[in-house]
């Protein structure tokens, strides 16, 4: 039988304001709006299974926290009629958050886990918290989503210690660029533009039409290109020399869209538009990191241009001191393995044009990335996974093709070696004969791995259907792919499939939100990449295939998901922010490592973490485990 608790005396209450100061997200409160709680907080206590709050009480009139012991969550499983435990709240957490808001009663039972103490506010003592603390408002609206950004925060104001203030990477790019850009007509001599430029002390000149797009840019890069060579004179029309259709993004794209696409295709510029096409500003690499002590666009510029190997691995350093630079200046985890994916690509492509000039095997080819690198979610710990799409000249046989590009992989999956990109264990790479195929063979290769869903395929499923060209022509890999989507789409056993074998990465969490630790790692650590990304990328890569979405990241495909209707889009928000404080930490845990010249790894000991970061991590393992009830209840699993 429940024993209704008595209310005791409050605690001191400069204890409680101590003991609140421990937990978000009351230490993020102001001093006078803890000290309220404390004065108006009363302290209850529940023996072992007693009920705490129950839906038979009527609507919740009180906010509570649990000070000491646990409260579990019950509710009647619908198919035995038995009560069965689906959360428990742990000390320094809150309930009934959404009851309370919404003035109604509690959907759940909660239930004392031994012997339990809460603090508890009344519900006039709360509405004023509630209406005059910013962060405390935030976290009842926005639950672990507000302490997310919290995290966030704290990880860009530490890096940005060492390098000052700057520009966000979400910055619009309307707010970088020079209102009224220096620009010519296609008929001025290029000595009258050069004269321009230096007038207005500028770095480069956009060429308009009548009625102003942009229809080239000419840069004092290419003034040097004139000069050096000598074979042009300076009374020509500019349009001769510029460099045509110049790369254009909307005023309203971020700086960080501006920066990819800088790094990906070194140049130094991009013209800003308005919604009638016409130029409106220019902003430059300078502009956007002028404060960095590692530029992202000078470093992809100088991997692309290296010309020797040797070179390459010295540069790949630099990366792991980008990473701090690019959290510095606003970018999220997402953002952040999205720049690493990019120098990667550099890096992949400029060795292989070493590789080509030295020893061109004279075959049209794409080369293939799959898994991580071809979700553009790579860290600083990758290995390598390629393949080669190659097209049979006329008068060649498959086999004589393959064997004029087999020597050529193998010494480009070395030098990659030599850069950094470990070479796969399990021989995912081009220099394997079975990756090294013609599209008709990859085509066939597909229909087997489609029909017959053995239980090697369905492991390679987490490998093969996240590929991308990094090199050669593209449209090969687009046909390849569109009758990939087209076969899995149809076969819906192969999607069920799938999506059993997703469910196989099974979030860390225990029944009561422990953790459940990695069974091959250390004592006592998780493993970030396969516990904590791999459910969220499994599940989601099923609901992405099986619904005609052909992004390959993971974020996008949660994005085009929600357009879609197939995520309800708090949902869809709440995975992802899920998914992205797991890869940061992950990625903080990296740079930590780099920093005592150790060895990189996934495993983290979640006791070596702050209690933030503790509780947003396990709210983040339930985020998929919620996620991977969605794959249940659509597959019937």
């Amino acid at each position: 039988m429940t024993r209704s608790p008595d209310p005791q005396p409050p605690q001191n209450t400069r204890a409680i304001m101590g003991f609140l100061r421990e937990h978000a997200p009351f230490s993020f409160m102001d001093e006078a709006h803890l000290a309220h709680f404390a004065e108006h907080a009363v302290l209850r206590f529940y023996a072992d299974n007693d009920v705490v709050l129950s839906p038979d009480d009527g609507a919740v009139t009180e906010f509570q926290i649990v000070k000491q012991g646990r409260v579990r969550g019950e509710r009647t499983n619908q198919k035995t009629g038995e009560p069965e435990t689906t959360f428990e709240i742990s000390q320094g957490e809150c309930f009934p958050l959404a009851a309370l808001i919404g003035e109604r009663p509690t959907r759940t039972l909660h239930r004392a886990s031994g012997d339990t103490f809460c603090l508890s506010l009344d519900h006039d003592s709360f509405v004023i918290l509630f209406s005059e603390s910013d962060p405390f408002r935030d976290f009842c609206l926005r639950g672990v989503s507000s302490l997310l950004d919290r995290v966030n925060q704290h990880i860009r104001s530490g890096a940005m210690e060492s390098i000052g203030t700057s520009h966000s990477l979400d910055t619009p790019l309307e707010r970088f660029a020079l209102r009224n850009p220096i620009v010519c007509s296609p008929d001025t001599p290029v000595r009258k533009a050069v004269a321009r430029m230096h007038e207005n002390n500028v770095g480069s000149i956009v060429i308009t039409d009548e009625a102003r797009r942009a229809v080239g840019i000419f840069t004092l890069r290419d003034l040097r290109t004139i000069v050096a060579e000598g074979d042009a004179s300076l009374e020509i029309p500019i349009a001769q020399v510029m460099t045509g259709n110049p790369m254009c993004l909307p005023a309203h794209a971020d700086a960080f869209e501006a920066a990819m696409q800088m790094a990906e295709h070194h140049f130094a510029h991009v013209c800003i538009k308005d919604d009638e096409h016409r130029l409106i500003g220019v902003v430059s690499e300078r502009d956007l990191f002028s404060l960095q002590r590692v530029d992202l666009v000078h470093l992809a510029r100088t991997i692309g241009t290296a010309t020797h190997l040797r070179t390459l691995v010295s540069l790949r350093s630099d990366v792991s001191r980008l990473v701090d630079t690019m959290l510095a200046h606003g970018a999220d985890s997402g953002q952040v393995v999205k720049i690493i994916t990019t120098l990667n690509d550099v890096t992949v492509r400029r060795v292989l044009e070493l590789n080509r000039q030295r020893n061109d095997p004279e075959i049209s080819f794409t080369w293939l990335t799959f898994g991580s690198e071809g979700r553009q979610e790579q860290t600083l710990l990758t290995d390598q996974d390629n393949g080669i799409l190659f097209s049979v000249p006329e008068g060649m046989t498959e086999d004589q093709v393959r064997e004029k590009l087999l020597p050529f992989a193998e010494s480009v999956n070395r030098d990659l070696a030599e850069c950094g990109f470990t070479l796969c264990k399990g021989n995912i790479m081009a220099s394997n004969p079975k990756l090294c195929l013609s599209g008709r063979e990859w085509d066939e290769w597909f229909i087997r791995f489609i029909d017959a869903s053995t239980p090697q395929n369905l492991v390679y499923s987490s490998i093969f259907l996240d590929m991308r060209a990094v090199f050669g022509p593209s449209g090969p890999l687009e046909d390849l792919l569109s009758k990939v989507l087209t076969r899995i789409q149809k076969n819906a056993l192969f999607q069920k499939m799938l999506a059993e074998n997703a469910l196989n990465r099974r979030p860390p969490l225990t029944m009561f939100r422990g953790f459940r630790y990695a069974p091959d790692g250390a004592p006592h650590t998780l493993d970030l990449k396969r516990q904590g990304l791999a459910p969220f990328v499994e599940s989601v890569r099923v609901f992405a295939l099986a619904n005609s979405v052909e992004e390959a990241n993971t974020l996008e495909r949660i994005d085009r998901l929600a357009d879609k209707g197939v995520f309800d889009k708090k949902d869809a928000n709440a995975w992802k922010e899920a998914y992205s404080l797991i890869q940061a930490i992950r990625m903080r845990a990296h740079q930590d490592l780099l920093d005592k010249q150790l060895p990189l790894s996934n495993f983290i000991n979640p006791d070596h973490l702050n209690p933030l970061d503790r509780r947003i991590l396990r709210e983040s393992f339930r985020q998929a485990q919620r996620l991977q009830q969605k794959l249940e209840v659509t597959y019937q699993l």
